[in-house]
């Protein structure tokens, strides 16, 4: 089932999340459902508060990178088949050369900026089968994996960006909230007129 996307101004998306619990019922099921609605969106990677749920739960699907020519062998290599999903997960080490990339995200549409974030990580998670696993991630799937993290600590990319940058597209955002932009996917919007 496709769920709505919240958009930016909707509180979950600023809150930290919690942890899943062991006998959460209907995981699976939600872990359905954000595949789904991540692909319906054109998304690579789809966080539990996207969806208004604030639960330490991200998917990923990097593959669409993989297609990059001006990606090293290795990097296409690596994302070729980066589909997973990260149920409390903890970033338990960021190193690193800082590089810059233009992102964007499905609760904030028509915003893309300049983000920087450090080039490796190690994440210790629990799988869909329950297993606790560690391992570590370098370039865009590090950065993917490094974003969605962020939706579960309550951080957005535009929070990263300069007071100068905020300023400028601070205007973008709150026509984002009232439902003043166009999306071709299921989206929630925290100030929208009830009259239409």
């Amino acid at each position: 089932m496709i769920l709505p996307i919240v958009a930016y101004g909707t509180p979950v998306l600023k809150k930290k999340a919690v942890d899943i619990p062991e006998d959460y019922e209907g995981l699976e099921t939600l872990l359905e459902n954000m595949w789904e609605t991540m692909y319906a969106a054109s998304g690579v990677g789809l966080a539990a508060p996207q969806v208004g749920l604030g639960l330490r739960l991200f998917v990923v699907d990097a593959s669409p990178f993989a297609e990059d020519e001006d990606l090293s062998l290795e990097e296409q290599t690596q994302l070729k088949d980066f589909k997973k999903a990260f149920i409390n997960p903890v970033i338990e080490e960021e190193s690193g050369e800082e590089w810059t990339f233009n992102e964007g995200c499905l609760s904030i549409p028509d915003v893309r900026e300049d983000v920087k974030r450090q080039d490796k990580l190690t994440i210790s998670y629990q799988n869909e089968a329950g297993k606790r696993v560690t391992e570590s991630y370098s370039g865009l799937a590090a950065r993917v994996i490094q974003h969605e993290y962020d939706h579960i600590e309550g951080i957005l990319f535009t929070d990263k960006l300069s007071p100068l940058k905020k300023r400028l597209i601070k205007g973008k955002l709150t026509n984002i909230s009232k439902g003043k932009v166009h999306v071709d996917y299921k989206m929630k919007f925290p100030l929208q007129s009830k009259k239409r």
